[in-house]
């Protein structure tokens, strides 16, 4: 068994050649050997899995036992496959567990890029106060110092506000980049939760994490019910799947409320206000309609839109932001630098 697993863009992959063999009439050994023989002997994280799927449907194992025994697959995905083939509908979850990882990998990348522009400014901000301070100011001082002698005794002590300023300005980005840094290794060390708790404190940040929990709950739920599972099992199974405190809670009073009431879960969802509004009259609209799969399928795109547009959102409001640090720090400090230039400049005149 693999102890490395398949990332959310070969998992995806895996699915979707799986399904797409499937929907062709081939049989699950058959396609698992064409996969194995398309990758050659390859020493990769999928090569060694699908060498060990290999031997395992060989000995005649389902699909989802012989993914189990790879190791390379997260549990969700076996879970899945494993009720796709109890309930007879295994293609169509292979091919939605395809979309969900696309989707995650896709919104894994844009939250990444969002947090390492951000990095980016804070590295080139330090960078260029560095520079101002350990080049460009002592340069122009000890002009000034030739120039009229000293410094100090002169009418242009108030070029020191500019070093005020920078230094001001470097402490800050610095306690800013070692409070990223810290984060970062926090979030990777499993004390995610504190990080969380931290950025809830920003409105918008909430938004996002409350989105994304949202979206990966939508998600799990959807692929649920296609399996054939009841709602509130389907409900429970995709509880964890949101991975964030806030929504878990809430859908925690929804479960609770089906099994006391015997209501359903778009009933719940409306009066605990799950969802905005306008998506809670969607999922009951569907509900009635019969069309709860289709529904949360459109819900899942929306809900991932949303999360995109409010990521935009935030690194539209990071990115003028570290510039206008950048160019008010370095313009008032080449401001305060430059007066007593002018100023000689005007008494020569």
């Amino acid at each position: 068994m693999s102890k490395k697993k398949l990332d959310e863009l070969g998992v995806s992959a895996f699915c979707e050649s799986m399904a797409m063999m499937m929907q062709s009439g081939i049989q699950t050994d058959e396609a698992v050997y064409l996969l194995q023989s398309e990758h050659g002997g390859g020493k990769g994280v999928l090569e060694k899995g699908l060498a060990v799927m290999k031997e395992k449907v060989d000995d005649g194992c389902g699909l989802a036992a012989a993914m189990r025994e790879s190791g390379i697959f997260p549990d969700y995905a076996l879970k899945m496959i494993e009720a796709g083939e109890n309930s007879g509908r295994q293609e169509e979850i292979l091919f939605r567990l395809s979309d969900y990882y696309a989707d995650q990998k896709t919104i894994a990348e844009k939250l990444r890029g969002a947090l390492t522009y951000p990095a980016a400014m804070l590295v080139l901000i330090i960078a260029v106060l560095a520079v101002m301070l350990a080049m460009v100011l002592p340069a122009f001082t000890n002009v000034y110092d030739t120039l009229t002698g000293s410094l100090a005794a002169s009418s242009y002590r108030y070029v020191y506000w500019a070093y005020a300023i920078c230094w001001i300005a470097l402490v800050v980005m610095l306690v800013l980049a070692a409070a990223l840094l810290t984060g970062i290794a926090m979030w990777k060390s499993g004390k995610r939760e504190k990080v969380e708790a931290f950025l809830r404190k920003n409105k918008l940040c909430a938004s996002i994490l409350e989105s994304m929990g949202m979206f990966r709950f939508i998600s799990a739920l959807g692929t649920f019910l296609a399996s054939g599972d009841m709602q509130d099992s389907a409900m429970e199974k995709s509880m964890a799947m949101a991975d964030y405190a806030p929504v878990e809670e809430k859908l925690q009073r929804c479960l609770k409320r089906m099994d006391e009431e015997g209501r359903s879960i778009a009933q719940t969802a409306y009066d605990e206000e799950l969802f905005e509004p306008v998506y809670g009259r969607m999922l009951l609209a569907g509900e009635r309609s019969g069309n709860m799969e289709r529904v949360l399928d459109r819900l899942t795109q929306l809900l991932k839109q949303k999360c995109s547009n409010l990521v935009d959102r935030l690194v539209g409001v990071v990115d003028p932001l570290l510039s206008g640090v950048l160019m008010f720090t370095v313009g008032l400090s080449l401001l305060s630098v430059m007066l007593p230039l002018i100023g000689m400049m005007n008494s020569v005149g």
